[in-house]
């Protein structure tokens, strides 16, 4: 049995002149939850529909369980739980009857914990799905996601029309689910707290391109902001190392500088280069998303 659940490949997508994907290429293992983040028009959408095969890359390719995402097996398929950003459930029908619906294509299917999460959720099964509301039908949406106990579950933006606590009880329910390590999670989402709170790694797109694909923690422990203020009016020219983004004050003296793998031995010597004093300031996932597209 293939290790990797998601291999992806020098991915590229482009639709006439505009570069959506350029040169993506990861892998995804089991027991992996990863975090998809990026500005509006980044791309992720694009990513997880040529992952899953639902769109054709224009070079490169992506395979799920071992299997070329475009050419799967049903074994395979049947091994993916999907919740995309726009919903594909049928408006005449009830939430019962679209279970009921899926669940007939699936040789395995979970009834006891769709039972269970439709009631923790307030799920109106009974109810036509046309008269849902938008946060209902994402509900729905992920209930037929994990009916089938998917190895792989893809969730592009799942908990946008979620109230904070609705959202939070999705939270954890989904931290129940990545437990199991035999299962991967991938989930975008353009709350980046959220993805704090469930993701062991991080994917940031940027551009049509991974700028980060690694440990959440490893991220957060490399990037931080120094707070600088000096005795004297700073240097035109600071040179810091690893310097991403460099903001100076009106008054000449202070400074704050986001800085990538910051050395804390080289500290003592920066303060005394600078005739300041220099403070480092620990950055959470929102922060340090929002300097590197600053």
């Amino acid at each position: 049995m293939n290790s990797l659940a998601v291999q992806v490949s020098g991915l590229h997508k482009s639709i006439g002149p505009r570069v959506i994907l350029d040169g993506i290429s990861s892998q995804v293992r089991p027991g992996d939850v990863i975090g998809v983040i990026g500005k509006n028009g980044a791309g992720k959408t694009t990513l997880l529909e040529a992952l899953l095969g639902l769109s054709p890359p224009t070079a490169g390719s992506a395979s799920i369980f071992g299997e070329n995402s475009l050419h799967m097996s049903a074994g395979t398929k049947a091994r993916i739980g999907f919740v995309p950003q726009q919903d594909e459930l049928i408006p005449m029908l009830t939430g019962q009857r679209q279970i009921e619906l899926t669940a007939a294509f699936y040789s395995h299917w979970d009834g006891a914990l769709l039972k269970r999460l439709a009631e923790n959720w307030e799920v109106p099964l009974d109810r036509r799905i046309a008269v849902l509301s938008g946060g209902e039908r994402q509900k729905l949406s992920t209930l037929l996601a994990l009916g089938n106990s998917p190895d792989l579950l893809v969730l592009d933006e799942p908990v946008s029309s979620l109230d904070p606590l609705a959202r939070r009880q999705f939270l954890q329910q989904l931290l129940e689910i990545a437990s199991d390590e035999r299962r991967a999670v991938i989930f975008s989402s353009h709350i980046v707290s959220d993805l704090e709170r469930v993701a062991n790694r991080i994917w940031i797109l940027k551009d049509g391109r991974l700028l980060w694909d690694g440990d959440t923690d490893e991220l957060k422990n490399s990037i931080t902001r120094l707070h600088i203020r000096a005795t004297r009016e700073l240097p035109a020219t600071i040179q810091l190392p690893g310097v991403l983004i460099l903001r100076r004050a009106t008054d000449g003296r202070t400074a704050t500088a986001t800085v990538r793998d910051l050395s804390h031995e080289s500290l003592p010597v920066l303060e005394q280069q600078l005739q300041a004093q220099i403070e480092v300031e620990a950055l959470g996932l929102e922060d340090i998303f929002l300097e590197l597209h600053s």
